[in-house]
Formats: C-alpha cells, sequence, structure tokens
C-alpha cells in the first residue's frame, strides 16, 4: 500500500504532495465499511487514515457514535464565502450539527467536501431556527463584538449548547442578537475592529473543546 502521501510533479525540479493513497495491495481488508472503488482506485479524499478506504456512509456511521453535543449556527442572507470554512472547522471537531439560518443555498467550495460528513439542517428565518433550540433544549451563544458582550476567554460555555455566528462585515442580525442567550466576543490587540468569521468560528470551538473535550 502507498503512503499517506506521495510526491507528484507540476513542473521542471516543482514537487507537491499527492493527498491520500493509492490502491489497495491485496489481499484486500474485510468489512462492510470498506468501499471497493476506494480499494481499486486509491483514496485521495482528505480524511484520517483511521478511514482510508471507508465509504463516506460508514464514516458517518462511525463519526455519529461520537458525535459531541455542540451545534454550530451561521446566518447566510449574503452568500458568505466563510460559511465553507466554519462548516469544514465544525467537521474537525465532530460537532453535533450545522444550521444554516436564512438562504437555503451557500457556498460550499470552502467546505472542502467536509458537509458530506456532517448533519446539516437550513432554517428559513431566525425565529424557526431559535423554535428548533427550544425544542431540543439547547441554549444559543452568538459570537460577537458588540457593545452588550462579555468576554469568550472567561467564559464558561455549557457542553451542550448552539454557537450562532453571523456574516462576514455585518455580524449578526438584529433578530439574531436578540435570539441569543448571551453573547461573547474574542478579545483583540490590533488595530482592526473585527477578524474573520471563520477564524472567529475555529477560536469560539476550540475555547469550547478545552471546556469539554481537551481536559
Amino acid at each position: 500500500m502507498s503512503t499517506p502521501t506521495t510526491p507528484g510533479i507540476i513542473g521542471a525540479g516543482e514537487f507537491f504532495p499527492v493527498v491520500g493513497v493509492g490502491p489497495h495491495e491485496k489481499p484486500w481488508p474485510e468489512g462492510a465499511q470498506y468501499d471497493h472503488e476506494l480499494l481499486l482506485h486509491g483514496d485521495r479524499r482528505n480524511v484520517l487514515d483511521h478511514y482510508r478506504y471507508w465509504s463516506i456512509e460508514a464514516i458517518v456511521a462511525d463519526l455519529d457514535n461520537k458525535r459531541h453535543k455542540l451545534h454550530i449556527a451561521i446566518e447566510n442572507w449574503q452568500h458568505d464565502l466563510n460559511i465553507g470554512s466554519i462548516v469544514r472547522t465544525a467537521n474537525a471537531f465532530n460537532v453535533a450539527g450545522v444550521h444554516i439560518v436564512g438562504k437555503r443555498d451557500w457556498n460550499k467550495r470552502g467546505a472542502m467536501v467536509t458537509d458530506r460528513y456532517l448533519t446539516v439542517y437550513h432554517h428559513p428565518t431566525v425565529q424557526d431556527f431559535s423554535l428548533w433550540c427550544k425544542e431540543n433544549h439547547l441554549p444559543i451563544i452568538g459570537i460577537d463584538n458588540v457593545p452588550s458582550s462579555k468576554q469568550l476567554e472567561s467564559a464558561q460555555l455549557p457542553e451542550s449548547c448552539v454557537l450562532l455566528f453571523g456574516q462576514e462585515g455585518a455580524g449578526m442580525s438584529n433578530e439574531a442578537l436578540a435570539a441569543c442567550e448571551v453573547l461573547y466576543e474574542i478579545n483583540q490587540y490590533g488595530s482592526t475592529r473585527s477578524m474573520n468569521a471563520s477564524a472567529a468560528g475555529a477560536i469560539a470551538m476550540y475555547h469550547w473543546a478545552l471546556q469539554h473535550i481537551l481536559r
């Protein structure tokens, strides 16, 4: 079996790593989780080595057995390019679900197909999203730098909750702000007023993980 990354040529004297592994040597491993097409042709997906040659369905089923209690929600009114990056980070933390609030269609390019391994919910309005959270006993915690926000760095987040993020630049809508049980902001020490939405998402998820996973 080939190594997880093998060199590939892009030009004279230039090389780049080829992600994944090639066709699996026979005899093939046995198990319902394995995809015969991947075993035959190789697995170039960006997945953990543990999941090499597994079908998407098998990977999702395994992840479902160990989902964390954190949910992630993003407002989607302006087709923000950062949504995909936030979804990709949510996959890295194996969250229980991702919620798209607003427009159903969102730019998936930044997600790098990681949305296939997550449960993605759509809520046409903030009201619909808020009702879903109440029915599922999940407090909505907003991440935005508004005057009423508290410091995220000193906050103790509940294990079961939804972290809600707004649009890049515009931030969260007034309706979304009102739906939040509490608002937190990430301390900044430079000259800019705000940071990239996907970066803020990664910081907030890691802050939650430090309290509930990495202890």
